[in-house]
């Protein structure tokens, strides 16, 4: 076997191992992503009927300047304005996720100009911020109303079991940069946090129903009261998605089946707000009635929020998870994973906001390899059953030392079974010449604590009539992948119709995963440094029309250390495009009608190549009636098919895709 690394091996064995994780992640993208944006040239062409295009009733959006005062809590754990948040941030509003005809999160996440998403099969997606999008991309944080969201197998997310009803999403807050000292350990390059609407605000009754080219699936909701004090919703909703098409033109036998129902219940009370809310998920390919891959869950989540009369806060959240991932020609994993955590706010002197808080979180994972299936390649994690631990404790001081400048000093400890305590530091300022600027700066250090993947994970050559021949196995030494970040930033609100952010980061790693020659041993003995910037701006260029762009540009210099041979690991964790642009144009036109476009240009992928390429997406709505909208999407227009991210020939390539939608309110 030739020389390789322990990404590249994984990378070459997508069909084996990646299937158990990444196939799995049927999602399935309706396609109708990012219709709410761009084909500027059209929407010049309708602009004519502007002066007399009235907002879709209950569903306008927000102006320039409301959008500058939403309340987010991604950055600091407590409410702050968009405006005032220290950090790169983009929010994706419920507005904006219902105009780009989205109905997966990896297709509503294609709105965030800081993310990179890349398809490779049905429903398979790699989602990062800031480089490092591999095939086990584990450098995110994704957490859904505060539920962290992460395997304890490679540190990812599994995106198969993250549904979420997006008509019921509040916003979706994305920042770019490390978090680590507010959210530990893997909020290293980005969090991404997914809010859904209190059931106060999604009352009565909606069904969605769409069908499409490739995908069809619907959705029900229901909300009420509960006495005089509370409020539930009650959900369902399904999806079928249909095989992509490989590069090779053969069939990818990656179509799937998903059904989550869920709930949500909301009480205001003298002692607090309590929150309760949970779901449940099954989803299957029919490639095999007996073994086809399967996939099956749910969780609960209890929350607790206190207001004191002195302007101090409490909050207190728990939740528990289940996944049992069953694929018969890898392996079937069965996680269990307990999280709960508390945070007090309150007011030291004038100058001084605190932030104290700590948690706790247990998983449990039980892996058993299908070694018996004929894999010329199984795979094992040894010990099959493992259970891990974390605990932390942070604090955050905001200390404000005039009426323009802020220091923020924060500090956080986590535990966990493998190398102990990780200290998260940080410290940031904000500065605000004027009520519509904001300069901003951070430098911070942040972890990927190891996972099962570095430690346990082993994978066989399987020869007929030979014992098993290990080529790559866990490293018992594995240390946390560090990052020392950079940042610069500043955002802007010049006039009431025009925003914009900038930021520059420099990030340097330490530890990077690494493998030698067979028998390769996961090790830390990468390094190397990112560097780039992000910008995004809005521009309402008429009460009916507003214009949104962004671009980023990233550079990467991995490399190996002294006494590694790992020739491919550099380019492997490398392998992401060196710029991105976005353009989105949603317009209203005449009455109860709307037109949205959106264009992107993805750079190209260094190893394995994938080029660059272009994708035009439209979306038409029509309101006949206030509690009624159709809508027509296509995706990927005035282009070839393409790919997005994966090896030849396994990659699927995404085709024209055109969809029809419609929602029923009551």
């Amino acid at each position: 076997m030739p020389k390789t690394s322990i990404c590249a091996l994984i990378l070459i064995h997508q069909t084996r191992f990646n299937n158990a994780i990444c196939k799995k992640k049927k999602i399935n993208k309706l396609r109708n992503l990012t219709f709410g944006g761009a084909c500027v040239s059209l929407a010049f062409a309708g602009n004519h009927v502007l002066a007399n295009a009235p907002d879709m009733d209950s569903l306008s959006r927000l102006s320039i300047e409301e959008l500058s005062n939403i309340q987010i809590t991604s950055v600091s754990k407590q409410p702050e304005r968009l405006a005032d948040a220290p950090a790169a941030i983009f929010v994706i509003t419920s507005d904006d996720i219902r105009r780009s005809g989205a109905t997966t999160l990896p297709d509503a996440l294609r709105l965030a100009p800081n993310l990179q998403v890349a398809e490779v099969q049905n429903g398979q997606y790699e989602i990062s911020a800031r480089g490092f999008n591999t095939a086990f991309d584990n450098k995110l944080l994704v957490l859904i109303d505060g539920r962290t969201v992460y395997t304890p197998l490679y540190s990812g997310v599994n995106w198969d079991s993250q549904f979420v009803m997006l008509e019921d999403v509040d916003r979706i807050e994305v920042i770019s940069g490390p978090g680590g000292t507010i959210w530990g350990a893997n909020a290293v390059n980005g969090v991404i946090n997914i809010i859904t609407r209190s059931s106060e605000n999604t009352q009565g009754g909606l069904i969605s129903t769409g069908d499409g080219s490739r995908s069809k699936g619907g959705s029900f909701r229901y909300g009420g009261k509960i006495g005089d004090a509370g409020n539930f919703r009650i959900y369902g909703m399904g999806l079928d998605s249909d095989n992509t098409t490989e590069q090779n033109g053969h069939s990818a036998l990656d179509d799937w089946q998903t059904g989550q129902i869920g709930f949500r219940t909301d009480w205001r009370q003298n002692i607090g707000n309590f929150t309760v809310q949970g779901d449940a998920y099954r989803g299957k390919s029919d490639l095999d009635p007996v073994d086809s891959p399967r996939v099956s869950g749910g969780n609960l989540l209890v929350r607790w929020t206190r207001q004191f009369e002195d302007g101090s806060n409490f909050n207190l959240q728990a939740n528990y998870q289940y996944t049992d991932n069953d694929d018969p020609f890898t392996f079937r994993d069965q996680e269990y994973i307990f999280d709960i955590e508390s945070q007090y706010t309150f007011k030291l002197k004038e100058t001084d906001k605190i932030l104290l808080g700590g948690g706790y979180r247990f998983a449990r994972d039980d892996t058993h390899a299908y070694i018996a299936k004929g894999n010329e390649l199984p795979e094992a994690f040894l010990p099959t059953d493992a259970g891990l631990s974390w605990r932390n404790l942070f604090i955050q001081d905001e200390k404000t030392l005039t009426d323009k400048l802020t220091l923020t000093l924060g500090l956080k400890a986590e535990t966990n079974v493998y190398t102990g305590v990780e200290y998260l530091p940080s410290v940031r300022f904000a500065y605000k010449p004027t009520e519509a600027a904001l300069w901003w700066g951070e430098i911070s250090r942040a972890v990927r604590a190891p996972a099962r993947l570095d430690t346990d994970f082993y994978l066989y050559l399987h020869l007929p009539g030979r014992p098993l021949i290990p080529i790559i196995k866990g490293g018992p030494d594995f240390k946390s992948e560090v990052a020392k970040v950079i940042e610069l930033g500043y955002r802007a609100q010049p006039t009431n119709s025009l925003s914009y952010s900038i930021t520059g980061f420099f990030n340097f790693y330490n530890d990077l995963r690494s493998g030698e020659p067979p028998p390769a041993v996961i090790q830390n003995m990468m390094e190397g440094s990112t560097y780039g910037f992000e910008t995004w701006a809005s521009y309402q260029a008429t009460p009916d029309w507003r214009l949104s762009a962004g671009w980023n540009e990233l550079r990467e210099n991995i490399r190996i250390e002294a006494g590694s041979r790992d020739p491919t690991g550099p380019s492997a964790l490398g392998d992401d495009p060196k710029y991105q642009i976005s353009v989105r144009s949603a317009l209203n036109l005449f009455e109860n009608q709307e037109w949205d476009c959106a264009l992107r240009r993805i750079g190209a992928l260094p190893n394995p190549v994938v080029p660059a390429y272009n994708a035009i997406d439209m979306r038409y709505a029509w309101k006949p009636r206030r509690d009624l909208e159709l809508s027509l999407t296509a995706q990927n227009l005035f282009g070839k098919n393409h790919v997005e991210f994966g090896t030849f020939p396994g990659r699927s390539e995404i085709p024209i895709l055109v969809s029809a939608k419609a929602v029923l309110r009551f």
